[in-house]
């Protein structure tokens, strides 16, 4: 059983929280804005918006230390939702890993709804979650969690691979953003 950390409160969040209860994992829930409460996980999913990760690594980088820190965020530049916000050799969990020199960062999540990730489906197929690292301790680890909800998950190579993750967020988000598809919908991946 893993020991799991939600920081944010949001649909994201409480989706990410009930994975991590139906597969019978223990779990904290810590709101954005709570900087009182100590992280007491082994794995920290940061469910909130990449604006936001920067003071959170400077508020909690010695508490989440020897932790794996999940970064779930699209840097979306969502005034026009026509791009990305970081670098284009670079991505959002990449900065956060350099914020947190001494945490394990997984990219993980920002490919899927809240929707998808509560039902467990997308469409008739099983949700599954992509995630990139480069430890494959913590990477097999988050898999656990979300495998233990009865979703899938792959594993899509290093850190550098969320890079095209968050490409793929951007689309999709941009897509729904359009009224293309559906916040409730999004990619099935078949193996």
């Amino acid at each position: 059983m893993a020991h799991v950390a939600v920081i944010g409160t949001g649909n994201m969040g409480q989706a990410i929280a009930g994975l991590v209860t139906k597969g019978g994992n223990s779990l904290q829930v810590i709101s954005q804005n709570d900087t009182d409460t100590a992280v007491s996980a082994d794995i920290v999913v940061l469910a909130v918006p990449y604006t936001a990760l920067a003071q959170i690594a400077a508020a909690r980088g010695e508490q989440l230390a020897g932790k794996v820190v999940v970064d779930i965020t699209n840097p979306v530049n969502f005034e026009t939702f026509d791009s990305l916000v970081v670098p284009a050799d670079s991505s959002a969990a990449a900065e956060l890993a350099t914020l947190l020199p001494n945490s394990t960062v997984v990219k993980a999540f920002n490919t899927t709804f809240a929707g998808t990730l509560a039902s467990g489906k997308v469409g008739d197929l099983t949700t599954t979650v992509q995630i990139a690292g480069d430890d494959a301790d913590a990477k097999a680890l988050l898999a656990g969690v979300i495998t233990a909800a009865g979703l899938k998950a792959i594993d899509v190579g290093s850190l550098k691979r969320a890079h095209e993750l968050e490409a793929f967020g951007f689309l999709q988000i941009s897509l729904a953003a359009a009224e293309k598809i559906s916040w409730a919908g999004g990619y099935g991946v078949v193996s």
